[in-house]
């Protein structure tokens, strides 16, 4: 689960470097610029979103396992 989150966590961080190249790429261009601000806007809080809900559902899965494999020992 840990190399999971990592990676989706490294995934979520390469985009946002992404969109912020490209956003600082276009700073010259008046229209464009407006429009790479706003989709960067948009890219980072689909990223966001999509980050908490994947570690969410990991964290789920880590929780079955272990109450699959505690049975009534688990605590949670």
């Amino acid at each position: 689960m840990r190399v999971e989150k990592v990676r989706i966590w490294f995934a979520w961080l390469a985009g946002n470097v992404i969109m912020a190249m490209v956003a600082n790429a276009t700073k010259d261009v008046h229209v464009v610029s407006v429009m790479t601000q706003v989709l960067l806007v948009v890219v980072f809080l689909a990223l966001t979103v999509a980050l908490f809900r994947m570690t969410g559902a990991l964290n789920r899965k880590a929780a079955a396992a272990r109450r699959e494999v505690l049975g009534e020992d688990y605590p949670g």
